[in-house]
């Protein structure tokens, strides 16, 4: 079997994958199926794993809206402190499905509460990144 074969959804899964793929695409865009191609070459599977589960099982659940999935994940990204490449990415999705600069700040502020003044300022870093890069 070769890295393509193993990139390629199994076929029971077929809708799964569908469903994550297509959850990635409204919430990152291009940016979502960057992280995906560039995961082909060194681990295919793990690429799909990244569709199947977050977006196809957990971001398709529709106890809460995509907003506020996209506030919930700015935030935990900022709390963590070290995922920068991945709350840039959340950050440009939180934007992409209608959160403000304003609340994408108010967020950053928040986690200086509860995860420290230097994750904060990570986040609100990123955050200028993304803003800048969109105009905005």
């Amino acid at each position: 079997m070769n890295a393509t074969d193993t990139a390629s959804p199994p076929h029971s899964d077929n809708t799964r994958y569908q469903r994550g793929l297509d959850k990635l695409r409204e919430i990152d865009g291009e940016a979502g199926q960057r992280v995906i191609d560039a995961l082909a070459p060194i681990a295919p599977d793990f690429a799909r794993y990244l569709i199947e589960f977050p977006f196809g099982d957990i971001y398709s659940r529709p106890q809460l809206d995509l907003k506020s999935r996209e506030i919930a994940t700015v935030a935990a990204l900022t709390a963590m402190g070290h995922a920068a490449p991945q709350l840039k990415v959340h950050v440009h999705g939180a934007l992409n499905v209608g959160c403000t600069r304003e609340e994408i700040v108010e967020v950053m502020v928040q986690m200086a509460v509860y995860a420290g003044f230097p994750a904060a300022l990570n986040g609100l870093f990123v955050a200028q990144e993304v803003f800048k890069e969109r105009g905005i």
